[in-house]
């Protein structure tokens, strides 16, 4: 008998990871496909919608010469993709500027503005349950409709990067409802927030029909078939971001359960029925499961970071090493450091912070640095730094939605690395446990949404047919003191330096 087969491309924000699965949850092929940011002032970061749909296609041939699959076995095609973003298309469907990415800060002013309207901060924070940024996408349109009003006029619809893709494929122009998430979407109405693009004076009719993860939104064109090397009609399901794709793939999809993805980013990310409001950085969004919600927390900064580092301080080995040697040299030098860094601590906030705060002008800081200290002090200092962002968070969510979950799945790139997974188990005090697919969990959960909405599987609930628990690490009580200390410290840096890193960066993130 021939299996059902499904494409799932997973985009984060530096590349692609993409896979051919079967509906026994098989990986029958995998392939990662890389694209460029770009950096045109500070603060600003923006990627080519072509550089997407490029990925996209070579990804997809390559999956298929590799598999030597069946293209009739293929029963769909889905999306999981980095949130947030905003891509102008004028109605033949024409790109009117790139993707102004996640990680990008430039309508500080305008978000500033917007909370105005509320009669400031403090009144807008009561209201939402947070305050907005320059990285938020309401105050980013603003930004659009003030700075470049031709492009504004000339958009016939905004749309994120799974909408671009889902649109590349079909012709069609749609949000699904986990991306309207980051835009302004009611959970509970499970419509646009209206009121909140009203009041930013933002046309609702440029924001494209809503549909749900597990909808077909039409079949692959000609076109797009024969650039990916498929036939006519496959179907293109609705798909999710990838913090839903991860939430669903680490197979933390009951109430109350947990789990931290180690990526480009972090998160700390719960499942639950509730709609609860936004706290301390925190958002409540819709899930990939229609029926479900999870409560968000992301360290903007995390695996990113490591590859900075890697850069800098290791530059002459990885030139030399392979990518396996280099890891394994750089978690050996951190192994040879005590827990805590001999009191040095290294915060992750190279990109600014959304949670445990918000902060779009908060940069990374090394703290008590002494001639002690080497490249494996950092190495450490910077991986803990992380591990502190996560218990901040853990700690806030606890006491503002009650969840108390005593054990944590790991799923990401960073749960290659062991000693970080018992760094995560001794700062935040929790077991943590890996799955058996940590590195394609995106694309898996992705993957879920084809098959539930295929009728393949009949629920969510179904993946764990498709993945399962790994490894576990427990906490070790010998290292509890040493962490609290530091862990405690850690918050001061932010408080202390809080009106420092503003004073340091407001004007040089506020060019326009």
């Amino acid at each position: 008998m021939t299996l059902n087969c499904f494409i799932a491309h997973d985009f984060g924000t530096s590349g692609v990871k993409s896979i051919l699965i079967d509906q026994t949850g098989k990986i029958i092929a995998d392939t990662i496909e890389t694209y460029p940011m770009q950096m045109p002032k500070p603060g600003w970061v923006e990627q080519r919608p072509e550089d997407y749909w490029n990925a996209v296609t070579l990804a997809t041939r390559n999956l298929i010469a590799e598999s030597q699959v069946d293209v009739n076995a293929i029963k769909g095609i889905v999306f999981s993709t980095q949130a947030m973003g905003i891509i102008p298309i004028d109605k033949d469907g024409n790109v009117l500027h790139p993707n102004i990415s996640w990680v990008d800060g430039r309508a500080e002013d305008e978000a500033r503005q917007l909370m105005n309207k509320f009669l400031g901060k403090k009144v807008f924070k009561t209201i939402v349950g947070i305050e907005i940024t320059g990285k938020d996408v309401l105050p980013k349109l603003v930004w659009i409709k003030n700075k470049l009003p031709e492009v504004y006029q000339k958009t016939d619809k905004f749309l994120d990067v799974n909408g671009y893709l889902k649109f590349k494929c079909t012709g069609k122009k749609v949000a699904e409802w986990s991306g309207a998430c980051s835009y302004a979407f009611d959970i509970k109405k499970k419509d646009w927030e209206r009121i909140f693009f009203k009041i930013a004076g933002v046309d609702i009719n440029k924001l494209p029909d809503l549909i749900r993860s597990v909808d077909s939104v039409g079949g692959l064109t000609v076109s797009a078939a024969r650039e990916m090397n498929l036939v006519e009609g496959i179907p293109i399901y609705g798909g999710c971001d990838d913090t839903q794709s991860a939430a669903i793939g680490s197979g933390a999809i009951g109430e109350g359960e947990g789990h931290i993805y180690l990526g480009t980013a972090a998160q700390l990310t719960f499942t639950t029925k509730r709609t609860p409001k936004f706290k301390n950085g925190a958002v409540a969004l819709q899930s990939a499961d229609p029926n479900m919600n999870i409560v968000v927390g992301v360290t903007e900064a995390a695996g990113v970071n490591i590859e900075w580092l890697l850069n800098s301080l290791y530059a002459t080995e990885k030139e030399k090493l392979s990518t396996k040697d280099l890891f394994e040299l750089f978690e050996n030098e951190m192994r040879a450091i005590p827990p805590g860094a001999d009191h040095l601590l290294f915060t992750p906030w190279f990109l600014g912070e959304r949670c445990p705060v918000s902060t779009t002008l908060t940069r990374s800081t090394m703290f008590n640095l002494s001639h002690e200290h080497t490249r494996g002090h950092m190495a450490r200092a910077l991986c803990e730094g992380i591990a502190y962002n996560i218990r901040w968070k853990l700690q806030n969510m606890e006491k503002d939605f009650g969840f108390h979950q005593k054990a944590l799945r790991v799923i990401g790139g960073g749960s290659n690395n062991k000693l970080w997974l018992q760094i995560l188990a001794d700062v935040t005090q929790r077991e943590i446990i890996t799955t058996n697919q940590p590195r394609h969990a995106g694309a898996i959960g992705a993957a879920m949404c084809a098959m539930v909405g295929s009728n393949t599987y009949p629920g969510f609930e179904s993946i764990h047919n498709l993945i399962s628990a790994e490894q576990k690490y427990q906490p070790n009580p010998d290292n509890f003191t040493i962490y609290n200390q530091q862990f405690e410290l850690y918050k001061n840096i932010y408080k202390a330096l809080k009106p420092v890193y503003a004073k340091a960066n407001r004007v040089r993130f506020s060019i326009s």
